[in-house]
């Protein structure tokens, strides 16, 4: 998150951190009133929420159309899995949507498959940047071949464009819903902002799920066990545990 700890990787590989905070505060500002039509990471979370508790697509997909966004979707896997995958009541069977990443056009001829015409348990979030840092323009060849000759004189980033706006058509052409976050540009302004647009939503949908979405004891056994493995002196409840789970079979060994 968008912490001190988080900062500071930021400003070593170079990023304008003033510019970051910057955008941020501003998404902050946007996500702050009670209605959903005027808070964008409130109407995403309670979209997300509904999606997954109210018509059974608890599979949550995030698509940049980006390469210098392609880690966001990676990263957003990791915040909403980590925050919102939790008990409400020990023991009971825990809440929680699943999040996938993909990338655009990367992706577009594999896990779209999937999205499109695989069980219908998904959402799909694109994300759409406007500016195109580098214009470049595709050459008119070709024109005896009607199946190249059409591409010349458009440009790459136009061709990436057209490309998301048409998955996203054919996904809402089968059914399946989707939605796309539009960022004017991959600089250190936005990309600030979508950092805190993402932690807002996240905070939103803890609450509609009745977590806490700022821990993760889901991941303390794992660390007990390690500490038992290790011999560490103050993990013998741990060790006994561990000892009790079911042993490898050999039989099975590659």
């Amino acid at each position: 998150m968008l912490t001190p700890v988080g900062i500071l990787p930021a400003a070593l590989i170079g990023i304008d951190t003033t510019a970051l905070l910057a955008g941020a505060g501003r998404m902050r500002d946007r996500c702050r009133s009670a209605a959903l039509t005027d808070n964008i990471a409130g109407a995403f979370a309670a979209l997300q929420y509904l999606a997954d508790t109210k018509h059974h697509r608890p599979i949550q997909v995030l698509m940049p159309y980006s390469d210098a966004l392609r880690d966001m979707a990676d990263w957003f896997v990791q915040l909403w899995a980590e925050s919102l995958g939790k008990h409400r009541e020990p023991n009971d069977a825990g809440v929680g949507p699943t999040p996938l990443g993909a990338l655009g056009a990367t992706d577009q001829h594999s896990k779209v498959q999937l999205f499109m015409e695989g069980p219908p348990d998904k959402t799909v979030s694109f994300i759409a940047v406007e500016e195109e840092p580098v214009q470049v323009e595709i050459p008119k060849l070709h024109s005896d071949v009607k199946e190249l000759a059409y591409l010349g004189g458009h440009r790459l980033g136009e061709l990436l464009d057209i490309e998301r706006r048409a998955t996203a058509g054919a996904l809402a052409r089968r059914g399946r819903p989707n939605l796309t976050i539009h960022v004017d540009a991959a600089d250190a302004h936005h990309l600030g902002a979508l950092f805190m647009f993402l932690e807002i939503a996240t905070i939103y949908a803890g609450e509609l799920y009745g977590i806490n979405p700022l821990d993760q004891p889901g991941v303390e056994l794992g660390k007990q066990f390690t500490y038992a493995m290790l011999g560490r002196a103050d993990a013998e409840q741990a060790r006994r545990e561990w000892n009790m789970l079911p042993k490898p079979d050999s039989r099975f060994s590659v």
